[in-house]
């Protein structure tokens, strides 16, 4: 398969680089975000572990992270990753990694991921194993599989499920050992930041994606109307820390509010760029959901 020009002048021997390429660090407040949400929800509800939360946070990127190097396997066989691309390099498209290298240390990643969390269910019980095999069998479902989910056009879905629902009220649960509605009500905002990152990945990738058949939602509705649902997702979200406040806790989580300039920033940028321009975009995406996250977390602290 040709390479790009930047994977030309990417030093193969530079395996440090090869590996933070694979990883994508500007996905992973997708990861850390709900956990950090989580957290804090169960310590304005008095019921915090420091032990859990942080093992909470390692399985979830680890999740996170294995996720992206699946991803980076099943794009490479399915042809989704060729040099028309205009996202980030891709390390098993470019021979930069093997792909027997990838299947080997995403194995090695998961089973680690398993271990860490049976800790959480030796704690918490069956409710977290089942969050956490469901959680790994998403990570290879989202691109590998006969049916891939990011093929159909219901990865935001599931997305919004995993990456809001599912890991926000798994932490709490692992913490306070019972989940509360409002705890799904927070989760609303994290897990729609995360729908806005796939979102702008998608909305770059429409050509390239529909050639080979995977046919995201922006693939599916267009550009414009997924530019459309990212605005409405933003919006939605920044309503989560009012609907808190409603249900009894700290009106200080609205030091979300605070990143709204950011918020309105990436918005217009988003209505304004094409192509590699988007990349600035999904950046600032994953910017926005961990100062959002961050300040609505810390404002659920104050009393």
């Amino acid at each position: 398969m040709p390479r790009t020009t930047a994977e030309k002048s990417l030093p193969s021997n530079n395996a440090l680089q090869a590996w933070m390429l694979a990883i994508r660090p500007k996905t992973l407040p997708a990861g850390a975000v709900p956990v950090i949400l989580g957290s804090a929800l169960a310590a304005a509800d008095g019921k915090f572990k420091l032990l859990p939360a942080l093992v909470a946070l390692v399985c979830a990127l680890g999740i996170q992270v294995a996720t992206n190097f699946i991803n980076e396997i099943y794009d490479f066989r399915k042809g989704a990753d060729t040099a028309e691309r205009l996202g980030p390099t891709r390390t098993v498209a470019a021979g930069i990694i093997s792909e027997s290298t990838m299947i080997r240390v995403s194995a090695t990643l998961l089973i680690v991921v398993f271990l860490l969390g049976l800790y959480l269910v030796s704690i918490a019980g069956w409710p977290i194993l089942l969050v956490g095999l469901l959680s790994m069998l998403f990570a290879w479902a989202y691109t590998g599989g006969p049916y891939p989910i990011a093929y159909s056009g219901l990865g935001d879905i599931f997305v919004f499920i995993f990456f809001g629902l599912v890991a926000v009220s798994g932490t709490y649960y692992a913490e306070a050992h019972t989940l509360v509605l409002p705890v799904l009500f927070a989760a609303v905002a994290p897990g729609l930041f995360s729908v806005n990152i796939l979102l702008v990945n998608n909305i770059r990738d429409i050509d390239t994606d529909r050639k080979v058949g995977k046919m995201t939602l922006p693939a599916r509705i267009g550009g414009v109307l997924a530019r459309r649902l990212y605005l409405l997702f933003t919006v939605v979200a920044y309503l989560v820390p009012l609907l808190l406040w409603m249900q009894g806790y700290s009106p200080w989580g609205m030091l979300s509010l605070l990143s709204i300039p950011l918020a309105v920033t990436m918005n217009r940028k988003l209505f304004s760029s094409e192509g590699r321009e988007l990349n600035m975009v999904l950046a600032g995406t994953g910017q926005l959901m961990t100062l959002h996250g961050t300040l609505f977390a810390v404002g659920l602290l104050f009393h």
